[in-house]
């Protein structure tokens, strides 16, 4: 069943064409990989797929209007000390922007929370500052917020970018784990293309159009080999 399609999509920034009749279908529980040089249009597309940006023609038809969506977008951690907002209240954004007003928290979703907090290994840090933690606990925080309304899509844009390689493993680990155990469909965007490989289950190859899309194993033994080098 497919979650996503996405025919002849362009988008334009004032005459430069940054996607160019972009066709793809994303099914439900898949895994993508999306890949690409700088300045292919990848976050173009994650921001197209997700409303932010306007788009000149084509179609992006979502299975059904109300398709639950979190989004982890690209973010410089904080190593400020002094700014206020502690873990439990940051992911309780995630909540926050599906409710009519007035906007707040109830006990079901101090519930909800604590629940998504303690399936990231993080509860133990729910009343700490968010800039007194490390670039690994921030993110798991961050994809806690995007978690906590229980997406049908996550889509991920560069999330292991400022991370250490040890710290990467075991975020991919646990983003492979949603997708398995929850049937969350994940489009990940990434440059670290080993990973992606190990992870994924399908390969979105852009380049302002679709240079690649099928599954890991063909890019692997076909089109990677030819057009990516370690």
């Amino acid at each position: 069943m497919k979650l996503i399609e996405v025919s002849n999509l362009v988008v334009k920034y004032g005459h430069h064409i940054v996607l160019d009749h972009v066709s793809f279908d994303i099914k439900r529980g898949d895994y993508v990989g999306l890949v690409g040089a700088n300045g292919s249009g990848k976050t173009t597309l994650v921001k197209a797929l997700l409303g932010l940006i306007p788009y000149e023609q084509g179609i992006i038809k979502y299975e059904k209007e109300s398709i639950k969506k979190g989004y982890l977008p690209q973010i410089a951690l904080t190593t400020d000390r002094l700014f206020p907002a502690e873990v439990r209240e940051i992911v309780g954004i995630g909540l926050l922007s599906g409710k009519k007003r007035p906007k707040f928290l109830n006990k079901e979703d101090l519930v909800l929370i604590d629940s998504i907090l303690e399936r990231l290994d993080i509860s133990q840090l729910k009343n700490k500052k968010i800039g007194d933690l490390s670039g690994g606990q921030q993110q798991r925080v961050l994809l806690a917020r995007a978690l906590v309304g229980r997406p049908e899509l996550l889509i991920m844009d560069e999330p292991t970018s400022a991370l250490d390689p040890r710290v990467r493993e075991d975020f991919y680990k646990l983003i492979q784990d949603i997708n398995e155990k929850d049937g969350t469909t994940i489009l990940l965007v990434s440059h670290d293309l080993g990973s992606i490989q190990e992870y994924a289950k399908k390969m979105l190859v852009l380049d302002r159009e679709v240079v690649f899309y099928d599954e890991v194993d063909q890019f692997t033994s076909s089109f990677g080999s030819k057009h990516f080098h370690s």
